[in-house]
């Protein structure tokens, strides 16, 4: 059959990947709609694909830096996002929302390589030899988006309290 092992990856990486389209486009609906662009892609390709996670995360970086292109050219339109989305299950909901809309802001302010860098790399886990690849680039550009967009981030997300780190790390 021609999927075979098609429904299952997309039933086993469509969390992973919206939550990744997401942090890309800062966007629910807009994730949405990309993720589901990428698996059309990967539905047509799929007897020829050897790793579909690869294949899924270069199509969503390249599918997202696309449209933020075309978006450059266009008028700016109302952003949707944050009230729409759902807070992940921590024991204060608010503080989560609160900590999750800070960091889609701060993505925002990253240029779309940079941005694209920081989810492929932090987020998707993936090498700065796959992020280069995902990104039709060369690793020392990811390297050098990587360090860019780590000092942007710096500047604009707020401290972080240094005992929640401590505590986080030896847990």
């Amino acid at each position: 059959m021609r999927n075979d092992g098609f429904d299952e990856f997309v039933a086993g990486w469509s969390g992973r990947l919206l939550r990744a389209a997401y942090l890309l486009t800062g966007d629910r609906g807009l994730a949405e709609d990309l993720v589901q662009d990428v698996y059309e892609r990967l539905y047509v390709a799929w007897p020829r694909v050897a790793d579909p996670a690869a294949y899924a995360h270069r199509a969503l970086t390249r599918q997202a830096m696309n449209r933020w292109r075309m978006r450059s050219r266009r008028p700016v339109e109302a952003v949707y996002g944050a009230e729409h989305d759902r807070p992940d299950q921590r024991a204060d909901p608010l503080d989560a929302l609160h900590e999750r809309s800070v960091v889609v802001s701060a993505l925002r302010t990253l240029t779309a390589r940079q941005r694209a860098v920081v989810v492929l790399r932090f987020f998707a886990d993936l090498s700065e030899a796959d992020t280069a690849a995902a990104m039709g680039c060369s690793v020392g550009t990811v390297k050098s988006q990587t360090a860019r967009a780590l000092a942007r981030l710096r500047t604009v997300l707020p401290a972080i309290d240094d005992t929640r780190v401590i505590s986080e790390e030896r847990s």
